[in-house]
């Protein structure tokens, strides 16, 4: 019985670039295992080493999440759709002020909101009394900034440390040319006070920690995630649980985008009746091993991808704010800008959940660098040199003459961007091509930051490779360090 199942774009490399497969499976278990055994690059994607389906790894028989049903014994029938829903990165008491008015240029300002009953005069005050919380000044941030501001949010908190940088610019439409080099909140503040004088920007330079979370979210009615990574996403989710705070997700990849609301903690979304929903930890109990899910650096991003995502972000918030309309608390909306589809997944709170759960068992924040398995960053480049090697000695071994091999597994159309000449074999390609190296030779692996070719150094190793070493950083390094005329991207 053939059953059609979505793979999502970051597992579609190891499908030759379906968005869909068609597989024959009575249950659950039987088309993913048909589906592995048509793509068998995408086994350690989905099943641990010991056969175990992975944590961050959901699966969705139409519409609901197989944990709720029989999980994989689940049967499906030839008109049902299995999806494949990886990790990629309640509501508000807002009752206004006495004080807290609308002068005639406000007035003016919001006339098309005004004249919307849902929203009315006295809507437009709970907007100016709200503060909102914006975690990050990138490409979601971005959008869910101004259009929070352009609405009239009394106080927007934004939480950011980097700078701006020229690959910002292709998304991250708060900063222009002229920033570049400059903070981003400083050039947040100045685009948002453009958009709207009265509305109070708060700015926080720092690193979001398990230090400093709680105190930054405390004073604010709604936490908007915009991260990039996955500790910091699971910071705000546990945050967000223990204060009792409506988290706003987003995520980007590709072409791809999630949104949804977690509200975790029972608080009256209209000013009635408390509602409860699941939060990220539900959705994703634990994350994936570092560098299997590649970040937007990595992976890229459509420019206008988070655009959309992140205005929708805003509009979520508003209308938490405002009391109105059916939040996304309990649905996951999933795009595929590809294809221009909207799908919604019901989500549901987990009894077990170590956070918002029957029994919790996380009762603070925690160490998220090591729960998501991040090295911490060194004060010096340390490396094992039996299995790396960095940009300065693979330099100087190249200028003395050694006869290496240097294998390059980014994509093709990365390679075009910039190479250094080494051999390409994709690492989605490695497991149907790894004969091709010359495994006399000692093998250096190479991809853009350092993350995939230590994932195909490790490979090569297991298949029997005896000198294989990782470069630490990537060509990204070999930019920066030895040649700035290999472009950087």
């Amino acid at each position: 019985m053939a059953v059609k199942v979505f793979i999502p774009t970051p597992l579609r490399p190891f499908t030759e670039k379906c968005d869909t497969v068609e597989v024959n499976g009575a249950t659950v278990e039987e088309v993913l295992q048909d589906l592995i055994r048509k793509h068998g690059q995408l086994q350690p994607h989905l099943y641990s080493e010991n056969g175990v389906m992975r944590s961050y790894v959901n699966i969705y028989v139409n519409d609901e999440d197989i944990r709720y049903l029989s999980k994989e014994k689940t049967p499906v029938k030839s008109t049902d759709t299995v999806s494949i829903i990886p990790s990629i990165a309640g509501g508000v008491d807002a009752e206004v002020k006495s004080d807290v008015g609308l002068t005639k240029e406000e007035l003016l300002r919001y006339s098309r909101h005004l004249i919307i009953p849902e929203v009315g005069t006295a809507g437009q005050k709970k907007l100016k009394a709200a503060k909102v919380l914006v975690i990050g000044a990138g490409g979601l941030g971005s959008p869910v900034g101004m259009y929070l501001a352009a609405a009239g949010v009394g106080t927007i908190g934004i939480v950011d440390f980097d700078v701006v940088d020229s690959t910002n610019l292709q998304r991250q439409i708060l900063h222009s040319t002229g920033d570049v080099g400059r903070s981003k909140l400083d050039s947040a503040r100045e685009t948002l006070e453009g958009i709207n004088p009265n509305v109070a920007i708060e700015t926080y330079e720092e690193r979001l920690t398990s230090e400093n979370a709680l105190k930054l979210f405390a004073d604010y009615d709604v936490i908007v995630d915009g991260t990039d990574n996955f500790p910091t996403r699971y910071l705000v989710n546990d945050a967000c649980v223990l204060l009792g705070k409506p988290n706003v997700y987003g995520s980007i990849l590709r072409f791809d985008g999630q949104v949804s609301v977690f509200s975790a903690r029972g608080r009256s979304v209209f000013g009635g009746e408390a509602q409860r929903g699941p939060c990220y930890r539900c959705l994703y109990p634990t994350p994936p091993p570092p560098g299997l899910v590649p970040s937007c650096a990595e992976g890229g991003v459509l420019g206008v991808l988070p655009g959309i995502i992140g205005t929708l972000q805003a509009l979520e918030t508003i209308k938490l704010i405002l009391g109105e309309g059916e939040p996304l608390i309990g649905r996951l909306v999933l795009f595929d800008a590809l294809k221009f589809t909207f799908r919604e997944l019901k989500l549901k709170r987990d009894p077990h959940c170590p956070i918002c759960g029957e029994n919790p068992t996380i009762h603070k924040l925690i160490d998220y660098e090591q729960f998501c398995g991040v090295k911490p960053p060194a004060a010096k480049e340390t490396i094992d040199e039996q299995i790396e090697i960095t940009v300065e000695q693979l330099k100087k071994r190249l200028d003395r003459g050694d006869d290496l091999f240097i294998l390059d597994v980014r994509e093709p159309h990365e390679y075009e961007i910039a190479n250094i000449g080494a051999q390409l074999i994709p690492l989605s390609e490695l497991p149907k091509r790894f004969q091709e190296i010359n495994s006399s030779k000692e093998i250096i692996v190479h991809c853009k930051s350092g993350h995939r070719s230590a994932r195909a150094a490790e490979f090569l190793r297991k298949k029997g490779f005896q000198k294989v070493k990782n470069l630490v950083g990537g060509i990204d390094a070999w930019s920066e360090r030895i040649d700035p005329r290999v472009p950087h991207y």
